[in-house]
């Protein structure tokens, strides 16, 4: 399936293919928790920006690895290139306009990533 997304004020275009039933992670990390965002890993080539590379800034903190994008206009965090799969994209499942069929929503420990990164590492091979 391919997906629609984008930004609260559509500045930044994207489409991403997954399955119709996808397990999303709900990480408690301090930025994912202020934010809200639920984890979508998928391997880079299964990810399209379509749109708004121009409105895009970039946020890092600690390690350097994770490369936060947010939109310049409305602050939103459509995705992101992840620490722990820095090899593929993390779609924040809320900015898809049209959701899979299934989604499971499975908690992960980000307060302790580095003993639960290895769960995640498999999502964008």
């Amino acid at each position: 399936m391919i997906y629609q997304g984008s930004c609260h004020c559509g500045a930044i275009q994207f489409e991403v293919e997954a399955p119709d039933e996808v397990e999303v992670e709900n990480c408690n990390c301090s930025i994912c928790n202020m934010t809200g965002f639920l984890h979508l890993i998928v391997p880079k080539r299964n990810f399209r920006l379509i749109s708004g590379e121009e409105n895009i800034t970039t946020y890092t903190f600690n390690t350097g690895v994770a490369k936060h994008t947010f939109c310049k206009t409305c602050g939103i965090k459509p995705f992101y290139i992840p620490r722990s799969n820095p090899d593929g994209v993390d779609v924040n499942l809320r900015c898809l306009t049209t959701q899979p069929k299934t989604v499971t929503i499975v908690n992960f420990d980000g307060q302790n990533w580095e003993q639960h990164a290895h769960t995640v590492a498999h999502k964008s091979v």
